[in-house]
């Protein structure tokens, strides 16, 4: 367990790295409209094909399709640094590696997701998706440092270079997992088809599942309503009182920190009883404080309510994904993860723009209420769900005897 913890936290890590040198090489080539071009082009291919990476996970050997992920990556940034240290990079080359590394991800990141189950037993599967939420927090703060650090000494090569290098590191540690195959009891491998029906059948086991179906819903409600504000509504929030980048740097630690603690008292407790309720009552208080905070006077309140949104998202993440693993059928569950990726990775960016023009119209107060009430319904659909309220994890099983 604790070398797939480490291997993923290095990937993670290496994601980070990844984007400091990607957004800093592209600043360096071009202007403000290019660097966020660039930055924004890995989205499309993730968006795009992150269902079709269900349909890998589910199809193919889940080692095979992780360590190819991993490997690409790691051949791919490596390539990079090679060529941005004989000349300088290119805005089409830094665009065209954007799309690659999106690409990659796509079938990267379902296969991942779908992994827990096979590497743990279904009463300890909470505590492993805390852990993984864990490792998530941990790389967003130890990530951008260790890239800013790597450019300061080498530039963009260096910093390529260590994000290759953490991808490589998570291999050796990836083959010594244990992945165990599906029980003689789940469902049996989908059988042969396209690719889109494989895909449509992913869909619609989340449409008809009575609890997996809610809770997905919840999600994207929440991602669509809460990410824009705290994303794009922090930054002009911060510039509005005057805060400055150190400011806004206090915030989002703030919000790192609450969210890494909520994430690691599911990692040590195990298993939280009336998990259902436990995930609309945190959503709930995440909505509202994340609603209050445009209405706080002083830094240092903002970055302790920050703190307190955080705190709340990491148990709702934690404990909604855990209740996903345990319902979904194993052998769509690639597929069921690439819709919930899809919901926090691919939906959320449409936001962005129409928070930035409401603040632009209406100013921070409005739209972080606005943005607190609409993700406010996911938690009263969670709410008005019976499947929802009623869930639960699975219980420790006791050990047999000898």
């Amino acid at each position: 367990m604790l070398r797939w913890l480490a291997a993923y936290t290095a990937s993670l890590v290496g994601d980070s790295v990844y984007f400091v040198a990607l957004g800093w090489s592209a600043q360096k080539a071009a202007g403000p409209t290019e660097v966020g071009l660039v930055m924004a082009a890995g989205a499309l291919p993730r968006a795009a094909l992150m269902l079709g990476g269900g349909v890998v996970a589910d199809r193919f050997d889940l080692r095979r399709v992780i360590l190819g992920g991993d490997a690409l990556r790691c051949v791919l940034l490596l390539a990079v640094a090679a060529g941005v240290a004989l000349t300088a990079p290119a805005l089409w080359i830094l665009v065209a590696v954007a799309l690659v590394f999106g690409a990659v991800d796509a079938l990267f990141v379902p296969a991942v997701g779908a992994l827990p189950p096979r590497i743990t037993s279904p009463d300890q599967l909470a505590r492993v998706t805390g852990m993984r939420s864990l490792a998530m927090r941990l790389a967003q703060i130890a990530g951008p440092p260790v890239g800013g650090l790597a450019m300061g000494l080498g530039g963009a090569v260096a910093a390529f270079t260590a994000a290759g290098l953490l991808f490589a590191l998570s291999l050796p540690l990836l083959l010594t997992i244990r992945i165990r195959p599906l029980e003689t009891g789940d469902a049996k491998q989908p059988a042969p088809g396209t690719a889109w029906q494989d895909a449509l059948d992913g869909l619609r086991h989340v449409r008809r599942h009575r609890l997996i179906g809610p809770l997905v819903a919840v999600g994207a409600l929440c991602e669509l309503g809460l990410v824009g504000a705290l994303n794009v509504g922090l930054v002009l929030l911060n510039a509005e009182r005057g805060w400055g980048p150190s400011g806004y740097g206090w915030i989002v630690g703030g919000f790192g920190a609450g969210a890494t603690a909520g994430a690691a008292l599911l990692t040590v407790a195990g298993r939280l009883p009336r998990a259902g309720l436990v995930v609309s009552g945190t959503l709930l208080a995440g909505c509202a404080g994340a609603s209050a905070i445009a209405f706080v006077p002083s830094l240092g309140g903002a970055v302790a309510l920050a703190a307190v949104v955080g705190a709340n998202a990491g148990v709702f993440s934690s404990v909604g994904n855990a209740l996903v693993q345990t319902a979904a059928d194993p052998a769509c569950l690639g597929r069921v993860t690439s819709v919930v990726m899809l919901t926090l990775v691919g939906l959320p960016p449409l936001g962005y723009p129409l928070v930035g023009a409401a603040v632009e119209a209406w100013g921070t107060a409005p739209v972080f209420v606005g943005c607190g009430l609409f993700a406010g319904l996911g938690a009263l659909l969670a709410l008005a769900s019976d499947a929802v309220r009623r869930a639960e994890l699975p219980r420790r099983q006791p050990k047999r005897a000898a």
